[in-house]
Parts: structure tokens; C-alpha cells; sequence
């Protein structure tokens, strides 16, 4: 048996381990990366360290960091009060706004990740307060930052378009961006309609009726949701020092190109130092869990990587004779393996292995290549990438291990079924 074949079987095994026994993930994926590593790949430490995703690990502990600080002193209420009332108390519109400002986040060169820690805290404050289920929310927060992501001036679309110019294959802008944009729109509204989106216009106010922080009741105005008719929270200067910290991360992640983790946990270290009584319990509320459970099975897909599995199992669809199938099967590769690494890193590999079948011209490359960027993308609400692991992260109120289980089943769901939709849509009738 090859070392490529075992090391696939271990990340199976893990997961058996993981869902039968209860145990974390993230300890059973770093036994299996230093067991896999050392015995079967012969890696020394260093290597095997390698992968150990060190940024992810900063954006998730200095963003939970800072919102478990903003919700300490009462700034993630204040900002959820104030949303709602922004919408005339319409909690139905709450999803839809998180998918537009994520979207346009990252339409306009937010990178995704980035656009997604800066929304998903406060969209999962929403769906604690207002009874909306996370996985609704999460996912309309994901797709949102995938829909804006393939723009002409996005990361994501820049990257693409780049790659596609070098290889020297038929390419189309707008196409690119247009079909992650319905394909993730639509994945939306499905999401919406099935978790409980169309009952949220029918009623349905804070959890708990009376909100402690208010202490008003509630009426209504006519929208169906209840809102406050008295006054809003209170502005504190913890409360306004926070805010101020929060539209500083936008800026120095959007204008200024700073890292959104070492910038977050900057922010909230000054705001610990200066309002340490709202700060004592912060570190404590950081997603330590998840990001063991994070680090840890990206450590091992990082073994993977530095062993070949993941090329070799690219270059096995290629040598396929039939280019349509080798083209489903690089959709579905391109959607598993981005479930656990990086999305960029898999479009730039796995573009490449399509030129060969491409300069056939069985198989339109416009129609490819959207194909692939969007396997490779619309799968992040995945508990395992980046951004699924905000989400999961941001999560306030939740049993964290269920909501990790229902993000590792829907992003299951996503893999199986759009690589399949989006080969058949843009691919068998040769776009481009």
C-alpha cells in the first residue's frame, strides 16, 4: 500500500474516532500527523511543524479575544439593538444584510477570511439574541463573502484571473464573478428557506421577551418582530472605545492590508488594559477548543501536502482519458481538499492540471475554470477552513460540539452535491 493511500486511510480513520468516541479532532489529527509524519512519510519535526496553520491560530484567538471583550461590556448588545431598529425591527432582513455587507466586503478586495472575521461575530450575536439559527446565520455570512469574492478587484478574482493569464487559456471576468455570485446566492436562499428564514417574518423578537440590558418592554411596529419602543442601551466610554476598535479592525484590514488576527488581539489587549473589570473573563471565553480542533486537522493536511498525497491524487484525475469525468473529479477534489486548506492554494494547483484535457477543446476553459473556482470556494463554510472556523468560533450561546456537527455535515452536504451542479451547469455545455 502506498504512503499517499495511508495517510488517506489515517485521516479516515480520525474522523470515525472522532464522531464515535467523542474525542477531539484536532489531539487525534496531531497524534496522526506526528504518527503519519515520522513512520510513514519519514518527516523530521520541523516539517511536520510546518503545517501547523500559525495565522489562522492568531485570527482565531485575537478575534474571539476581542468580541468576548465586546460582549463582556455590552457593545455587541448595543450593536444588535441599534441593527435592528436600523431595519424597522425586521429580523427576516438580518441574514440577507450579513450576506450583502460580507459580499461587499469582499468584492471590494477584503480578502475572505477577513471580511468574514469582521462580520461573523456580530451576525452570530444576532442569531443568539433574536433566536435565528446559527447555521443559517453562518452560512449566510460564508456565502456572502464567496459571492462577492470572484470580483475583477477581488483577491480571489485577481488571483484566478492571473492564473488563467499565465497558463495562457480563454478567460472572462465577469463570467468568473458572476457565477460564484448565483451559485452562492442561490445556495442562500436554499439555506434560508430551510433553516427557518421565511418564519422569521412571521414573529419571532428576542429570546427571553424583555432584554436585561433595556429593561423596557417590547412593542410593535408593525413589521410582525418586536422592538424596543423605549431607550436604547447606553453608550459607556467602554462601550464607545470598543466600537472605535472595531471600525479601526475594518480599516487596517481593508485599507491597510494589516493581519486581522495580530491586529484584533492588539486592540483587545489596550481595551483589557484599560477596562480590566470588563476584560478579567475574556481569555477565558476565547474558542480554545475550536482552535485546537482547527490546528490541529490542518496540521495534517499540511503532512498530506508536504507528501505528495495531495498531488498525487490530482495528477491520478488527469491522467483520466475521458475530459469530462477528469473534470468532475477535479471539481469534487478541488471542493474535499478546500474543505481542509487553503482555497487559493487549491485553485492555483488545480487549474494548472486542467490545461492539459483544456487544450484538447472537448471543454470550454470559461466554463472550466469558474467550475473550479467555485468547488474550491463554496465549501469554506466548512468547520475545518478559515472561514468556517470564524463562524463556529463566533458562535455565542451554542453547545459548540452540535454546531460543530452541523457545520461538518452541511459543508458534507455542499461537497457532495455543488461540484456536481456547478460541472453540469458550466461545464457539459462548454462555456467558453
Amino acid at each position: 500500500m502506498s504512503a499517499e493511500l495511508i495517510s488517506i486511510l489515517v485521516l479516515v480513520v480520525v474522523f470515525v474516532i472522532a464522531t464515535t468516541r467523542s474525542i477531539n479532532m484536532g489531539a487525534l489529527a496531531f497524534a496522526a500527523a506526528f504518527g503519519v509524519g515520522e513512520l510513514v512519510a519519514d518527516l523530521d519535526t520541523d516539517t511536520i511543524f510546518a503545517g501547523f496553520p500559525g495565522s489562522l491560530f492568531v485570527v482565531l484567538v485575537g478575534v474571539t479575544y476581542l468580541f468576548a471583550i465586546a460582549r463582556a461590556n455590552g457593545t455587541t448588545d448595543w450593536l444588535v439593538h441599534a441593527s435592528v431598529r436600523l431595519v424597522r425591527g425586521r429580523v427576516v432582513l438580518i441574514p440577507w444584510v450579513m450576506f450583502v455587507l460580507t459580499g461587499a466586503l469582499t468584492a471590494i478586495g477584503a480578502v475572505s477570511p477577513a471580511a468574514v472575521a469582521i462580520v461573523a461575530p456580530i451576525a452570530l450575536s444576532f442569531a443568539a439574541r433574536y433566536g435565528i439559527s446559527p447555521l443559517l446565520m453562518g452560512a449566510m455570512v460564508v456565502h456572502g463573502a464567496q459571492g462577492g469574492g470572484f470580483s475583477p478587484i477581488s483577491i480571489y478574482g485577481s488571483i484566478v484571473n492571473g492564473i488563467v493569464e499565465k497558463e495562457k487559456l480563454p478567460g472572462n471576468e465577469i463570467a468568473l464573478f458572476l457565477a460564484s455570485l448565483f451559485v452562492n446566492l442561490a445556495i442562500a436562499a436554499v439555506v434560508f428557506v430551510l433553516f427557518g428564514g421565511l418564519k422569521l417574518s412571521r414573529g419571532g423578537g428576542e429570546r427571553g421577551g424583555e432584554d436585561p440590558a433595556i429593561g423596557h418592554s417590547a412593542a410593535d411596529d408593525g413589521g410582525g418582530v418586536s422592538v424596543r419602543t423605549e431607550e436604547a442601551l447606553q453608550l459607556t466610554p467602554a462601550r464607545i472605545a470598543t466600537l472605535v476598535s472595531l471600525v479601526l479592525l475594518v480599516v487596517a484590514v481593508l485599507a491597510f492590508d494589516l493581519d486581522a488576527g495580530l491586529t484584533s488581539i492588539t486592540l483587545a489587549v489596550l481595551l483589557a488594559a484599560c477596562w480590566p473589570e470588563d476584560s478579567r473573563k475574556a481569555v477565558g471565553q476565547i474558542a480554545w477548543t475550536t482552535v485546537l480542533v482547527i490546528c490541529g486537522v490542518l496540521t495534517y493536511v499540511g503532512v498530506l501536502d508536504e507528501m505528495g498525497t495531495i498531488t498525487w491524487a490530482g495528477e491520478g484525475v488527469g491522467d483520466i482519458g475521458v475530459p469530462l469525468l477528469a473534470a468532475v473529479l477535479l471539481c469534487y477534489i478541488g471542493a474535499v481538499i478546500s474543505a481542509f486548506a487553503s482555497s487559493v492554494g487549491i485553485m492555483g494547483a488545480l487549474i494548472p492540471l486542467a490545461v492539459p484535457f483544456l487544450a484538447q477543446g472537448e471543454i470550454g476553459a470559461v466554463g472550466m475554470v469558474a467550475a473550479l473556482a467555485v468547488s474550491a470556494t463554496v465549501v469554506d463554510v466548512s468547520p475545518f477552513s478559515t472561514n468556517g472556523a470564524l463562524v463556529l468560533a463566533s458562535a455565542a450561546d451554542v453547545d459548540r460540539e452540535r454546531f460543530f456537527r452541523q457545520l461538518m455535515m452541511y459543508g458534507g452536504i455542499v461537497v457532495a452535491v455543488v461540484p456536481a451542479v456547478v460541472w453540469l451547469v458550466l461545464v457539459v455545455p462548454g462555456w467558453g
